[in-house]
């Protein structure tokens, strides 16, 4: 029987859905993206201002509806621009009509406009607009705030990243773009506030309407209608030329040694323990520098899924790290013990353990009590059970909990915590632009933590745990979808450019040791048949996504001298550079939906490029050693094409 070929949509992002459309819109020196009903990198001059505004709806547990948008009219004259479109969120439930519309002029204004009638009573956390400001040019500059009852204050977008709220009670902020010019964004409609969005690894600062410490979730009452707004204004002109980058080819520079390639591992769920171990030969084949595998304490069959992880270790020789959950039933002691009996009765020794417990899985307000044990208690615990043996601290959740449960330094051998892309926005270019937050988590880990060797993981592109809401989110149609456990691109190209985008990022940072996703399942590397529909990879069983080869290629590299890298745009294209045992090899990553013309500087000789891009899609997923087989062998490195999303490895041959 014929192999069915894959759609251009699949190998790029896994899914047939399309993204929504964009349109880019001018008003004078302003330009800005209409997408999805919101506006999005309004910039003066080509200097981004905004990264977005937009009128959100979330439900009870924090899950973003989609729009429906009707009657959409938009107007691009030689002055400015004019949008209004109607917009409808519903569920099963509950539902909430809309009318937006957004202006902006050659003089320096833009204004945003909504009103918005529940067709029911209808449950929310959040309904209104969210502001949002850039990371590059902002973070640690100052801004002027004046506050809901006229006070002004001078403050600043915070540097390291805030664990809570740094601003307060805002009615407008104001920054200055470039000297002589300044934007301020005025808000009306309730009390906004601002919270450091980076926590959750978005790449900008949010301000939103409706203080947290008002009770939530609130019930917006049928047919009573509210209106909301929010003007930006841009006043004076710039002290100086601005700087442009001239032409269309992106110059990566690789440069001096550096510090390591921190040690790459993967993530084997509990529930993956079976399908892992019969996946075992390709886990082995992609040299793995160790495996984070996990024990809940509050599940059955303890003992099973730690012999399931001992086999998995004999099989494939990668050391096990050992995430255990207490279920903070009792005492941290007696957990830790009866946890650690249940694992030497599967045999696994483990070479290292994180404990946690699982009050912690989710999320706490800045300054509110965490429940359970701390974490002196924790260590204490796990020492005793698992002696001699490497114990790390921190959080399974994300960075926010590590900002607002800090652990004292020196009590853990290591300190861990993880991500998530999705948590407030799942379109393309939102998740692409979370790589832009990694420099300040790590940053801010680091001032908190020390000197204590860093690890960070199992993190990939779907929500590993929701620590919002009872469950991640169900995405049974292959969409994007927020917190969702599930995402298919995962499985495209997209993926693996993500990926490589995230590792180098944390190599720039020193981290010590990372883990990407899982080894099988929704957020997995390796394809097995689940219960949820695959397009084209269960047609053909392919063995592999594309993001397996930035692991099995990346893997060996563990602990090597890394290169610096330097790109005028690494919002578009990732590097990662470093020596091999055969000289220096270099990644490249298009982060884009547009191909990218690149060439790359300090690398000399002959080399071979392997690429994976939509041409050689099938032909990689088919075959788990597509990196060993022969590439394209040049004399000379000279300007390179890739297409969107395309992972590029330059070895020197």
């Amino acid at each position: 029987m014929a192999r069915k070929k894959a759609t251009r949509a699949v190998k790029l992002l896994g899914t047939e859905i399309p993204a929504g459309k964009q349109r880019e819109l001018a008003a004078g020196d302003l330009t800005a993206t209409f997408d999805s009903g919101a506006i999005r990198h309004v910039r003066y001059r080509g200097i981004e201002i905004l990264r977005g505004i937009s009128f959100l709806v979330r439900d009870k547990s924090w899950g973003t509806y989609s729009p429906t948008i009707k009657e959409l009219k938009i107007q691009q004259r030689p002055d400015g621009f004019a949008i209004k479109y109607n917009a409808t969120c519903r569920d099963g439930d509950q539902e909430i009509a809309y009318e937006a519309s957004i202006a902006a002029d050659a003089s320096g204004w833009l204004i945003f406009f909504a009103t918005a009638t529940p067709v029911t009573d209808f449950v929310t956390n959040r309904t209104g607009f969210v502001v949002l400001h850039p990371l590059e040019g902002v973070a640690g500059k100052p801004v002027q705030v004046v506050h809901a009852d006229g006070s002004r204050e001078k403050g600043a977008f915070p540097k390291l990243i805030s664990p809570g709220q740094p601003i307060f009670d805002i009615r407008s902020l104001k920054h200055t773009v470039v000297p002589g010019v300044s934007a301020t964004v005025s808000m009306e409609g309730d009390k906004f506030e601002m919270e450091d969005h980076r926590n959750w690894t978005d790449a900008s600062y949010k301000t939103y309407i409706r203080p947290l410490r008002n009770p939530w979730p609130y019930t917006l009452k049928k047919g009573k209608p509210f209106t909301q707004s929010v003007a930006l204004r841009i006043e004076g002109k710039p002290k100086q030329r601005l700087a442009r980058h001239a032409g269309n080819v992106v110059e990566i520079t690789v440069g001096a040694p550096q510090n390591r390639i921190p040690a790459l591992g993967s993530g084997v769920p509990m529930k993956e323990a079976k399908a892992a171990l019969l996946k075992s030969d390709l886990i082995a084949a992609a040299g793995l520098a160790h495996l984070v595998c996990q024990i809940d304490g509050r599940e059955k069959g303890l003992a099973e899924a730690a012999a399931s992880f001992r086999e998995l270790k004999d099989r494939t020789g990668i050391p096990i790290s050992l995430e255990i959950i207490l279920p903070a039933r009792d005492t941290a002691t007696k957990e830790a013990d009866e946890i650690a009996a249940a694992v030497r009765d599967g045999g696994l020794q483990p070479d290292a353990v994180v404990i946690t417990q699982a009050y912690d899985l989710k999320s706490f307000q800045p300054g509110t009590p965490h429940p359970g044990p701390n974490y002196a208690e924790l260590a204490s615990a796990a020492r005793s059970a698992f002696p001699g043996i490497r114990i790390g601290g921190g959080m399974l959740s994300y960075f926010t909990e590590l900002n607002r449960k800090r652990p004292p330094q020196g009590l853990f051998d290591f300190i861990t915590h993880t991500a998530c892309p999705l948590v407030h926005s799942a379109d393309d270019v939102s998740v692409i632009e979370t790589l832009e937050s990694l420099p300040w988590i790590f940053a801010s880990t680091r001032a908190i933590i020390g000197k204590t060797p860093y690890h960070m993981g199992p993190t990939g592109i779907a929500c590993r745990d929701n620590p919002y809401g009872a469950t991640s989110a169900p995405n049974p149609n292959n969409d994007r979808v927020c917190l969702a456990d599930m995402d298919p691109r995962q499985r495209g190209l997209f993926g693996a450019a993500w990926n490589l985008g995230f590792i180098a990022e944390a190599a720039r940072a020193g981290l010590d040791a990372i883990a990407l996703g899982a080894v099988t399942g929704p957020q997995g590397a390796i394809y097995v048949k689940g219960s949820q529909w695959q397009p084209w990879f269960d047609d053909n069983s392919a063995p592999v996504y594309p993001v397996y080869h930035i692991l099995a290629g990346l893997a060996p590299a563990s602990g090597a001298r890394r290169y610096e890298t330097i790109s005028p745009k690494p919002s578009a294209i990732a590097a990662l550079a470093y020596e091999s045992q055969s000289g220096p090899v270099t990644w490249l990553a298009n982060l884009t939906a547009a191909t990218q013309q690149v060439k790359v500087k300090g690398m000399k000789g002959n080399v071979l490029m392997h690429v994976l891009d939509d041409q050689s899609f099938e032909s990689s997923a088919q075959d788990p050693k597509f990196l060993a087989k022969d590439g394209a062998r040049l004399k000379r490195l000279s300007t390179l094409e890739l297409g969107p999303y395309a992972v590029a490895r330059i070895a020197t041959s």
